[in-house]
């Protein structure tokens, strides 16, 4: 379970760090991770992401939408796009965006299981009153070669439009940089961290804080070089509109 420091950094700056080795041990209290050597290698199968407004081809990535009932029943929905407005995502927003779905191995498999049990075990007792969530699940590869780095958050510093974000550093091989920045509401720089072990964990209240990533350089140029990870994103049904 989260430590009283954990809650409190959350409920007091709206963003935390958790380490992997913590991260991993919760995970482990929450269910199976059995499944996890084929889940961390299904971030080698995803697809380009074809809808970088700014030409961008560093940034590959699945997606799923599951809804997730107050009792804790996980339900995968049918595929659909991911939407965000231009108002949370410059860069990127105002356009359906049909990505290549999670495999259904993995979508019902123990790893993301419980990583979504975890997420709604903590992210519901911060919103008690709420009856169902609407949950998203983005595999990302962001991949960089000399003299193009790879940008995790190419829209800059931004929020999701969301209520909750776990970001769940898969793995790391050959990068150099990628610090997670949080800024308040009014652009006041708050803290920054590195993502680097696998298990390494972002918790966000996205209402609170704006967030965003240092793009990414290979360490050895002769080597392939991106960062994996896994958002999951929670947001409450009754927060649903079309204005956002």
């Amino acid at each position: 379970m989260p430590t009283a420091a954990i809650v409190a950094q959350l409920a007091a700056q709206g963003f935390a760090f958790v380490e992997g080795t913590t991260m991993q041990r919760w995970l482990r209290q929450a269910g199976a991770l059995a499944d996890w050597p084929a889940f961390e290698a299904s971030w080698a199968d995803l697809a380009m992401d074809e809808y970088m407004a700014d030409g961008g081809r560093d940034r590959r990535r699945r997606h799923a939408v599951f809804s997730i009932a107050r009792d804790g029943r996980i339900t995968r929905e049918a595929d659909q796009p991911h939407w965000q407005s231009l108002h949370y995502n410059p860069l990127n927003g105002g356009v359906a965006r049909w990505f290549a779905p999670v495999a259904d191995a993995l979508a019902g498999g123990d790893s993301l299981t419980t990583i979504l049990r975890w997420c709604h075990a903590h992210f519901g007792a911060w919103a008690p009153d709420v009856q169902r969530w609407r949950v998203e699940v983005h595999q990302f590869r962001i991949e960089a070669v000399p003299g193009r780095p790879g940008r995790p958050t190419p829209e800059g510093m931004h929020r999701d439009g969301v209520d909750y974000v776990l970001v769940l550093m898969i793995r790391r091989t050959n990068i150099a940089e990628g610090t997670t920045t949080i800024h308040a509401l009014d652009r006041t720089p708050l803290g920054s961290f590195t993502l680097a072990e696998p298990f390494d964990a972002a918790l966000v209240d996205d209402a609170r804080v704006y967030h965003g990533v240092t793009a990414v350089e290979p360490v050895d140029p002769s080597l392939p070089a991106f960062r994996d990870v896994l958002v999951v994103t929670f947001r409450a049904e009754r927060a649903m509109s079309g204005e956002e």
